[in-house]
Formats: structure tokens, C-alpha cells, sequence
């Protein structure tokens, strides 16, 4: 795929993640690594409704600000999951609100927050998603945390925040991000409740096929 396709094709997803709610005004921001090993990442304060494909922000593989408008404040967050995963292709980081309601619950389990309820969490997800520690949204002194947090797990929620997900694609990504929510709101709508949980063995089996 050619860097103009990749453009367009963030552009896309970020435009059916804003028109479904998955964020509002200029929250979230989205990144994706490129074949000569630099990055695109949305810009500072832009919609992810409304991006404009020519002007998302380049970065150099050094996650130096090198063409396109001036990137999201929040590169350090992309960059502590890019340095922690290999196979980290994409990354997504939304305010959706029911992995944000998730990520604000103080009784939730800090090491992994969301059973595994369905197989299709555990397929794009993983098995693990730990919570990371309150910072001040743009505080540069998350990214230790974050890159600790993902080094064995694709997605991590932000307390009070919300979720960063990462991908091997940037396809990848954003269903990852789009099945997080869904998972989240299924935890919320069985608290209380009992429900049955995949088993161990079935968890990975999962990871076995699809991980």
C-alpha cells in the first residue's frame, strides 16, 4: 500500500469510528507505520471526523515531526506501544465511553479489568489488558507506564482516560478498538451478574488459532 492509500484509509476509519461515537470534538488520535519505518499520526487538535488525508502529520522513524501538520501532543503514547510491540502495526487511542466507564471503575481488577466473556475479544484483544495509572492527559510522563503496560499486552486502558490499542495493521487496530468497546459494554451491562466465562483451555485454543 502506498503512503497516499494509507493516508486515505486512516482518514476512513477514524472518519466511521467518529460518526459511530467511538469519539467526540477533537479526542482520540491514531497512528500507523509506514514501510521505510516512519509513521503517520493524526494531528494536534483535529476531528477525527474531519481529516483532511494530505495533511496528517508524517514522523521520521525517530518519531521526529518531519511534513504535514503539527502532530497529536500525545506522540509519546504511540511511541511507548511501538518501542514495547514489534508487531505493533497501528495504534488507536479513543475516549469510547464504555471502555472509559470501565477504565474510571476503582474495584475492576488493575491487571485485567474485562474477563473474557466472548471469543472475539480475546481474538483481537488478547488476553490481557491491564489498567495504567492516572496522568494528566499530555503528560509525557506516561509513556514509561504505558510502555511497561504493553510490553505483554496489545491494548491497555488509560485510567480516567480511556483505551490505546494496537494492531498489526491498521485494520487490525481499529477493529481491536471497535471489539474493546463492545466487550466493555457487555462487562458493564453483566455486572452483578454471573455470567460464564470462557475456560483457560478455551482461551487458548483461541490464542493458539488466532494470536
Amino acid at each position: 500500500m502506498t503512503e497516499d492509500e494509507t493516508r486515505s484509509l486512516l482518514a476512513e476509519h477514524a472518519a466511521s469510528l467518529f460518526a459511530r461515537g467511538f469519539s467526540v470534538g477533537s479526542a482520540g488520535n491514531i497512528s500507523t507505520r509506514l514501510d521505510d519505518g516512519g509513521y503517520l499520526i493524526t494531528p494536534t487538535n483535529s476531528s477525527l471526523g474531519r481529516l483532511d488525508p494530505a495533511r496528517i502529520s508524517r514522523l521520521d522513524a525517530a518519531f521526529v515531526h518531519i511534513g504535514g501538520d503539527k502532530p497529536s501532543k500525545e506522540v509519546f503514547m504511540h511511541r511507548a506501544v511501538y518501542t514495547a510491540r514489534a508487531d505493533a502495526g497501528a495504534v488507536v487511542h479513543l475516549h469510547s465511553t464504555m471502555a472509559t466507564a470501565v477504565a474510571c471503575l476503582p474495584e475492576v481488577n488493575p491487571d485485567n479489568p474485562i474477563p473474557p466473556l466472548t471469543p472475539y475479544f480475546v481474538m483481537r484483544v488478547g488476553r490481557r489488558m491491564p489498567i495504567v495509572p492516572y496522568y494528566r492527559p499530555g503528560d509525557p510522563a506516561m509513556e514509561p507506564a504505558i510502555h511497561a503496560a504493553a510490553r505483554d499486552a496489545r491494548a491497555v486502558l488509560l485510567a480516567n482516560h480511556g483505551p490505546v490499542v494496537s494492531g498489526r495493521t491498521l485494520t487490525d487496530a481499529v477493529y481491536a478498538a471497535e471489539e474493546l468497546e463492545e466487550a466493555a459494554k457487555l462487562f458493564l451491562l453483566l455486572r452483578g451478574a454471573a455470567p460464564r466465562l470462557l475456560t483457560e483451555t478455551q482461551v487458548e485454543d483461541l490464542l493458539r488459532t488466532y494470536g
